[in-house]
């Protein structure tokens, strides 16, 4: 890690640093020999004065040669600029803000099956490297681009574009021309559509065949999809930027895939899209027949399908239903290379894996993810499933597990007893892991090789990570908090001693709804909450019914009641914990961002009993406000259940407001959209309730500029503080 400037404060250096990623190694692949690891790191800039003033945000492309542990940079945006700034499409700009992407440079990349040859964007031109030779080339092509792939045998690159094509281009530069081109406005080809990209974590959508001769490639069409424009207040002269936006109970963009063949010949892939709209993954190995996850919209229902190449038909290899929602994993479906189909299942209360027909985990396990399927193997990532047996929540590790579950390892990790693994990629015998652990800053990353007896202990290299030391450090407790064990993290001032300094106003800060855990067995994570905790307070994460990490029973619990169980649980772990920290529980406020903005206001709304203030950040405030494959999972469709989307829904409550609340919206915001915010701000003016309404002109959901995320902690701070009258 780099040296902080001396002047930095954490608010300054959170924000520059991107929460300390930027600097920090990531976006592993191995090649398939064994040879190299890729990856993207950025470089620390220039000392000034002899001062380190942190890393660059511009990615480079590294190897790392296994043989030797020697890294190497393969490719440098600023060689391939020329010096220049990079200039990126409002399709990448929104397709980074998906992705939760704020770095720069190279921000993705791909590989042909060997291994070799890298494609990538920068500025929306095609670029690619050589990782054997070191030779690097721009391609001729059709931009601004999005998402190049090299064919599997080297020979060609594949990439779509703002204009809606899908193109190819030969990877000696000649041959640029259109695969398919849309049809109409609103088409595009090779492009993943909002839903996939915002809720179903799939960015693609164009697949190679293991022969390079065909790609599968998505066409979606947003007709049908509502239109909405957001506008920038702070510049009437602009024109409001247009949206398709598929809100709850609106349609959705149209979704099919073509076989397209590299000659011209194109093949409609058939399945029943009326039942099953959602295409959620795509996997096609080499040997393998195509595999497809297609989900009913209610997402009660969903088809794993086999693809005929020949013809595009499918045939249903396995369906599954379950009362509340089916969940979407990483890396499954997948084959393994004698072909039993692996996947994830929530049958029996249990999120185990499953190969073939046979369960290979138990109930002692709670699986997150397939990292990858060997030849005898299958390498994933869980956590505790009966949270009764950990001592502690929020870990994360990698297993293997054989084909016939009767063989179990897992993962050294510097042998800690709890850890956070953030990422794990496996390819030829070797595996690269990210590891993160509550007393260590930033993450470890170790690349390993494999040994027979199922245990990682070779290792071959630690890849070194740039990203700025926090100029504070975080000291989580974890602890399960009450009858219904309620993951949880309590921070407490840096020096803080209870018999001179007594009980402290607590801050709860929680996300503390599907997809967002917080409480995790690592330090980075923490900070944020260990800055407020310096401010004077006793800071609660809690990590409630809904979040993962804790079973399939726990997460579906809030199925249809967002504002009863998850808020419950943010009271039942504040009392819990205050028979064994210093909590004034006569000074309680609530922060968060996003769900946990909602959940914040929710409390002040719901609670004022319990909460005394309350900041909400870019809060979901009217369901109905926000998207399809996220809220439905959740509330229903809302013609058929309108009375739950009221009761979930905050501007109903508006008149029971009785304490302090702040809501902060970024007006360029495409996910959580500003109108939530005026509608709940319309809604408590009409009832006479004075609140704080703080927006945010040309911020989105991410709030990536570094003046504005600097300030908008210290004002939370100062709002806070007043409101407990500290």
């Amino acid at each position: 890690m780099t040296s902080h400037t001396p002047a930095d404060t954490f608010p300054r250096q959170y924000a520059r640093t991107l929460r300390y990623t930027v600097g920090a190694p990531r976006s592993f692949s191995v090649a398939p020999d064994g040879s190299r690891v890729v990856f993207l790191r950025s470089l620390p800039q220039p000392s000034a004065g002899g001062t380190p003033i942190g890393s660059s945000r511009a990615n480079l492309l590294w190897t790392l040669d296994t043989a030797t542990a020697e890294e190497r940079i393969a490719a440098d945006p600023a060689v391939l600029l020329g010096g220049g700034e990079e200039d990126l499409s409002p399709a990448e700009k929104a397709r980074r803000e998906r992705s939760r992407e704020g770095s720069a440079g190279i921000v993705g990349y791909a590989l042909d099956a060997a291994g070799r040859l890298a494609a990538f964007a920068l500025s929306g031109r095609l670029f690619t490297a050589d990782l054997v030779t070191g030779a690097t080339a721009e391609l001729p092509a059709e931009g601004p681009l999005l998402d190049p792939r090299p064919s599997p045998d080297g020979a060609y690159v594949a990439y779509a574009n703002t204009a809606g094509e899908l193109r190819l281009t030969r990877a000696d530069g000649s041959g640029d021309r259109a695969l398919a081109e849309p049809e109409g406005p609103n088409v595009t080809w090779g492009q993943a559509e909002f839903i996939a990209q915002e809720e179903m974590s799939r960015d693609r959508g164009y697949w190679w065949s293991p022969q390079s001769d065909r790609l599968l490639v998505e066409r979606a069409d947003d007709t049908p999809v509502r239109r909405w424009w957001i506008a920038d207040p702070a510049n009437p002269q602009s024109e409001p930027a247009e949206v398709a936006y598929p809100a709850a109970g609106t349609a959705d963009a149209e979704v099919g895939l073509w076989l397209l063949d590299l000659d011209g010949g194109r093949t409609e892939v058939v399945w029943d899209r009326a039942a099953f709209p959602y295409l959620a993954r795509v996997h096609w190995s080499r040997g393998g027949v195509p595999l497809l996850l297609v989900q009913a919209r209610d997402q009660r229902s969903q088809l794993i399908l086999g693809l005929d190449v020949a013809t595009g038909a499918t045939e249903v290899l396995f369906e599954e239903r379950d009362d509340t929602w089916l969940e979407l994993f990483q890396g499954v479906p997948a084959w393994t290379p004698d072909g039993k189909l692996v996947r994830i299942s929530d049958e029996g209360g249990v999120r185990a894996l499953v190969i073939g027909d046979q369960a290979v985990t138990g109930d002692d396990l709670h699986l997150r993810s397939v990292v990858a399927v060997t030849a005898d193997e299958v390498f994933f990532t869980a956590s505790g499933g009966a949270a009764e047996t950990d001592p502690e929540p929020g870990w994360i590790a990698v297993g293997r597990i054989s084909h016939d579950g009767k063989r179990l390892g897992w993962e050294a990790a510097n042998g800690r007893p709890f850890t956070s693994v953030t990422t794990a990629v496996h390819a030829a015998g070797i595996t690269v892991r990210a590891t993160a652990e509550p007393d260590l800053p930033g993450t470890l990353v170790q690349v390993a090789r494999d040994l027979p007896e199922g245990v990682v202990v070779d290792d071959i290299a630690t890849i070194a990570s740039y990203a700025d030391a926090p100029v504070i450090t975080a000291r989580p407790v974890f602890r399960f908090a009450g009858e219904r064990r309620i993951p949880t993290a309590v921070l407490l001032p840096t020096g803080y001693d209870r018999e001179r300094d007594g009980l402290l106003p607590v801050l709860m800060d929680p996300y503390g709804g599907p997809h967002g855990q917080r409480v995790v067995q690592a330090h980075n994570p923490h900070l944020n909450s260990q800055w407020f905790a310096d401010q004077g307070f006793a800071v609660i994460v809690a990590d409630g019914r809904g979040t993962p990490g804790r079973g399939p029973d726990w997460e579906k619990s809030i199925a249809f009641d967002f504002a009863g169980s998850t808020l419950d649980d943010q009271v039942d772990a504040l009392q819990a914990l205050a028979g064994e920290f210093p909590l004034d529980l006569g000074r309680v406020a609530i922060r968060g961002w996003s769900y946990g903005g909602y959940l914040a206001a929710l409390a002040v709304l719901r609670r004022p009993d319990v909460f005394h203030a309350a900041v909400a950040g870019a809060p979901v405030t009217d369901w109905e406000l926000y998207d399809t494959h996220y809220t439905e999972r959740y509330l229903g469709h809302p013609a058929k259940r309108p009375e739950v989307y009221a009761a979930n829904s905050l501007t109903g409550y508006a008149a029971g407001l009785e304490r302090p609340l702040m809501i902060i919206h970024g007006l360029a915001d495409d996910n959580v959209v500003a109108a939530h915010t005026l509608r709940l701000s319309s809604a408590l003016l009409a009832a006479g309730r004075p609140h704080t309404v703080l927006p945010l002109s040309g911020v989105t959901h991410m709030t990536p500029q570094e003046e504005v995320a600097e300030n908008l902690l210290l004002l939370q701070v100062d709002f806070v503080k007043r409101s407990l009258g500290m």
